[in-house]
């Protein structure tokens, strides 16, 4: 893809990948479209174009219970959609998924740039694919194609836009707490991870890094921020729901249950050890 760095520099952020991933074009059942902001990429998910289409039926709807006075996203929803982005082309590019924050929450703008806050109005965190849609004829299958990469272009221009524009103070903040929290625990993670994904997961690692990303983050929000898990949970499954397709809301939801299952049990067998040591002193 022109302008996607693809050649992977070493990195801890590798989920045990071959350093050079080829083109998500050929590795993934989704083609990711790049839009730059400041010659920061940011990947947004774009089916290919084919007869059967995976998207929305419904046209983006208002949102202003999400959006704050200032007209930018305040809910955790959008910091855990912005930690997710910012993970997956940290992936990508080979680079700590934190100094990609920084590089576009400090970047400069370009002169006589205007973002249009209207469009966070009608920007959607809730729009998932709905089941795929059969077209008979090339004619209806072109206006959906169309129909679609006019909506990816709307939500490429949000997603794109300077971080502080679109985003609060605290969802910027929380971004970074769950991107820090992110990268502090990687390589532990990475063991975890591969205790309860499934076996063609891990055989079909490069074509999953979205999937794995949102684990990485669920799981350390759950360790580190000290969320519930079953708020952690569901925000994972929506935003597999969002950015993934197939079966992955329903496996990254088993694994992060068997995973908070797995916690507790450790937790509960150290508290039993503390006990007898306590008895036995």
């Amino acid at each position: 893809m022109e302008g996607m760095t693809m050649t992977r520099t070493r990195s801890c952020f590798s989920f045990s990948l071959p350093l050079q991933l080829p083109p998500p074009t050929t590795t993934t059942k989704m083609r990711m479209k790049c839009q730059y902001s400041r010659s920061v990429a940011v990947a947004v998910s774009v089916p290919p174009p084919t007869t059967t289409r995976m998207m929305s039926t419904c046209p983006p709807t208002p949102t202003t219970g999400r959006v704050d006075r200032s007209s930018r996203f305040s809910s955790p929803r959008s910091a855990r959609e912005l930690a997710l982005l910012i993970s997956y082309a940290a992936c990508l590019q080979g680079t700590d998924p934190l100094l990609l924050f920084h590089r576009r929450l400090n970047a400069k703008r370009v002169p006589g740039f205007v973002f249009d806050k209207q469009l966070l109005l009608h920007y959607d965190h809730m729009s998932f694919a709905s089941q795929p849609i059969h077209v008979a004829t090339h004619q209806e299958e072109q206006h959906l194609i169309h129909q679609f990469d006019t909506d990816s272009a709307f939500e490429a221009d949000v997603l794109s836009a300077p971080l502080k524009l679109v985003y609060t103070n605290f969802v910027l903040r929380f971004t970074r707490e769950i991107l820090e929290a992110v990268a502090t625990g990687w390589n532990q993670r990475i063991h975890l991870i591969n205790q309860v994904i499934p076996q063609r997961w891990k055989n079909e690692a490069p074509s999953k890094i979205i999937e794995l990303c949102i684990l990485h983050i669920a799981m350390a929000e759950i360790t580190s921020k000290g969320t519930k898990h079953q708020i952690v949970i569901n925000e994972a499954v929506d935003l597999a729901k969002r950015f993934c397709d197939g079966q992955a809301p329903r496996i990254i939801n088993g694994c992060l249950r068997t995973f908070v299952k797995q916690q507790s049990e450790e937790s509960r067998a150290e508290d039993i050890s503390e006990s007898e040591a306590i008895r036995l002193a």
